[in-house]
């Protein structure tokens, strides 16, 4: 069962107008409500279910840089920087600690090659990413020398708890002047002369003249409805908490089949660091062979199936009128069950490595689905055929940490300042012109 993120009541009184909708409430959507409020526009957030209903708040809580595509870079050190002082802007806690991660190789090639990842990546940027060993490394995650030959470390990047931090994020926009309101869905866009005038919601209109949609897994289908293509996988992901644990590993780190990170309430999330499953649904035919790359680029391992998502992502429309249901009503969260021999096989593994876990109590199993694009870098950008309509999505698994960086991001393109960083990468444009979209290890 997944821990409910904590409760954002809803705005009731829809207002007429605002200067910006944004769509969805996740990391990426509070964040991006935040930065255009805190900027003085009049800001309206829409999530259908509720605040990190969805992966916002059910992935492994990592904020890195170490590891990042050189096209994120520049986004994933201002995001780091933006979330050190995240929790006195919002007067919240977040959960953020900068505890460091480690990256532990079983031998020297694999040590080579995250080393020429920091030589070609994180030193630009004069982020400390470092190859350590031996003592060094058993004193950050005790034993670990014992079957690794050794770790690239970032001491820099840190943790947050997904859980908390949408929701304390939502909250600060909201203390700015945002509205926030949940259970309640768009339907679609609205257009003037064909620039967005405002939106349909499920409960009545609202005009604007910008719209940013951060709806993750559902991105598709929402441009799908405007006539806009968008090559969008999607992927489970599978994660388990344990009871509080005292132990001494305040450094998250991932080797072999585990990913692991402390927890605020002392336990430990655990994940499988190798293996993603997705479900074949009638639109992965189209994409599969180009998302093949960045799939196994991001997991080693990957295993499809087909199973009840394809059904009833087959019963759910595809294209829809503003004044009927959506299919964001009758779907209000993805919740997907998580694949209980993944997790065992992670924890068998870090058990058998780190003996501390052995026998330790489950308390908490859950799922999320990651949206993926084929280079497996985001889409943050304008679309150019409908004016005013902004996208963010695609954060393939990299969303979480890079959320305030996003954020800002998207704030700049909509209120027209010079971007925090070159845009240029996040292009929507190069998902539907042609261009030879893979990830870095393919390049």
């Amino acid at each position: 069962m997944l821990p409910l993120p904590e409760f954002i009541e809803s705005d009731t009184d829809l207002p007429e107008a605002v200067d910006v909708v944004v769509i969805g409430g996740g990391i990426i959507g509070t964040c991006t409500a935040l930065e255009l409020a805190e900027r003085g526009l009049k800001v309206a957030l829409f999530e259908k279910g509720r605040i990190a209903g969805e992966q916002s708040g059910r992935n492994w809580g990592w904020c890195r840089q170490m590891g990042r595509d050189s096209r994120e870079m520049p986004l994933i050190v201002e995001s780091l920087r933006l979330w050190r002082n995240l929790n006195d802007r919002a007067g919240s806690d977040t959960g953020f600690k900068q505890c460091g991660i480690a990256y532990m190789e079983l031998d020297e090639k694999g040590l080579q090659q995250r080393e020429a990842w920091a030589a070609k990546n994180a030193q630009p940027f004069q982020v400390n990413s470092r190859i350590i060993r031996g003592e060094e490394l058993d004193k950050l995650v005790p034993g670990a020398s014992a079957r690794f030959a050794g770790a690239l470390y970032t001491d820099s990047d840190g943790r947050a708890e997904p859980q908390r931090a949408a929701p304390a994020i939502a909250q600060a926009a909201r203390n700015m002047g945002a509205q926030i309101f949940t259970g309640w869905a768009v339907r679609g866009i609205e257009t003037e002369a064909g620039k967005v005038s405002g939106v349909m919601t499920e409960r009545g209109p609202v005009r604007c003249t910008s719209v940013v949609y951060a709806g993750g897994a559902w991105s598709r289908r929402f441009l799908g409805n405007l006539g806009l293509d968008l090559p969008q996988l999607i992927t489970l992901s599978s994660v388990q908490a344990t009871e509080p644990l005292d132990l001494p590993y305040a450094t998250s780190f991932a080797g072999g089949k585990y990913a692991v990170r402390k927890r605020a309430d002392g336990g430990y999330t655990i994940a499988h660091n190798a293996v993603t499953v997705s479900d074949i649904i009638p639109a992965s035919f189209k994409y599969l062979r180009a998302f093949l790359p960045a799939l196994r680029s991001e997991w080693p391992y990957l295993k499809l199936r087909i199973g009840k998502r394809f059904i009833s992502e087959a019963m759910l429309a595809s294209r829809w009128s503003l004044d009927e249901m959506s299919p964001f009503e009758k779907v209000r969260v993805l919740d997907p069950k998580p694949v209980d021999w993944v997790l065992d096989e992670c924890l068998n593994e870090l058990a058998a490595d780190h003996p501390e876990f052995k026998g330790v109590r489950i308390t908490n199993k859950w799922a999320g689905v990651i949206d993926v694009t084929p280079d497996a870098v985001p889409v943050i950008s304008g679309i150019d055929r409908v004016p005013g309509l902004f996208l963010a999505t695609g954060f393939s698994g990299h969303g979480f940490g890079i959320g305030p960086g996003a954020g800002e991001l998207m704030a700049d393109l909509v209120t027209g300042k010079t971007p925090v960083v070159d845009p240029a990468p996040f292009s929507y444009t190069r998902m539907i012109d042609g261009s030879r979209l893979k990830p870095e290890s393919e390049i």
